[in-house]
């Protein structure tokens, strides 16, 4: 449960932040993410020394993990996020292959509601990466400019 919900968030923060990286630090800005958030789950598992233990070891996890989301998800991949975002129906399923790394997603709004700032959805997506499929659960809300903010 927890490693579902490490990837999840790392997953979300590394596609909010990815932007902002050259395509050559997408590794980087992953792995920084990842690590952060990772040691910030691990601080809420345990006590005393134990929660020592474990915020350093999400912190190590989440890196690792955020890496590999970092190098796995490029534009493309965030382009078609996006637009999934933008203009599926909730409950109906977009899937892409991101033609330069294989990379296989199947993303479904679940959810679509208003807030004072504009829409959010909820959604769930399926990642192949390297033979290896995770289901995050997240939600995404539209900002003044257009663009979709995932804010879990």
């Amino acid at each position: 449960m927890y490693r579902m919900l490490a990837f999840g968030l790392v997953l979300a923060a590394a596609l909010v932040t990815a932007g902002c990286a050259t395509h050559g630090h997408k590794e980087d800005v992953g792995m920084l993410i990842g690590g952060v958030m990772g040691g910030v789950l691990g601080s809420q598992v345990g006590s005393g020394r134990g929660r020592t233990l474990a915020t350093a070891a999400g912190a190590v996890v989440g890196g690792a993990v955020g890496a590999s989301v970092g190098r796995s998800m490029d534009d493309v991949d965030r382009m078609k996020m996006s637009a999934t975002l933008e203009t599926t129906r909730t409950g109906v399923a977009s899937e892409w292959q991101n033609p330069d790394t294989g990379y296989y997603y199947r993303m479904e709004p679940t959810r679509t509601y208003e807030t004072a700032e504009g829409p959010c959805r909820e959604y769930t997506m399926d990642a192949e990466i390297g033979g290896r499929t995770e289901q995050v659960y997240g939600t995404a809300c539209r900002q003044a400019d257009g663009s979709w903010q995932i804010v879990n």
